[in-house]
């Protein structure tokens, strides 16, 4: 009987979460005032009425910059493990070399992306 009460306690928080958010889809539907206008028909674009085509043309280059930011958030994120790890004892000189291998690949990569020109805005 233990075994089947855990799992009745998760199903009834899942139920209780489930109602909690129809309830409040459900009342925010029902005291939100809807007054369509032709101003909220519009199209929002930062405060500045849209002029123009629907199709805009976007720069591949801050893709290439999200990129870089992810695989340098990705280091970051490497790196805390690798230092609790390094500080125990017996790992010293295995770890600080994994981590110039892995430093070296990273620094490879940005080498390469400055070669080619990428981080350059203009």
């Amino acid at each position: 009987m233990d075994y089947f009460h855990g799992y009745a306690v998760v199903g009834l928080v899942a139920v209780v979460g489930v109602l909690f958010v129809s309830v409040a889809f459900a009342s925010g539907r029902l005291l939100r005032p809807v007054v369509p206008t032709p101003e909220k028909l519009l199209t929002y674009e930062c405060g500045v009425d849209p002029v123009g085509g629907d199709w805009a043309h976007t720069q591949v280059r801050y893709y290439v910059y999200a990129y870089l930011y992810v695989i340098f958030a990705v280091d970051a994120i490497f790196l805390f493990p690798w230092a609790t790890v390094f500080a125990a004892p017996g790992f010293g000189t295995a770890t600080l070399a994994e981590m110039f291998v892995f430093l070296g690949f990273l620094a490879v990569g940005l080498l390469y992306a400055w070669k080619k020109g990428v981080l350059e805005w203009t």
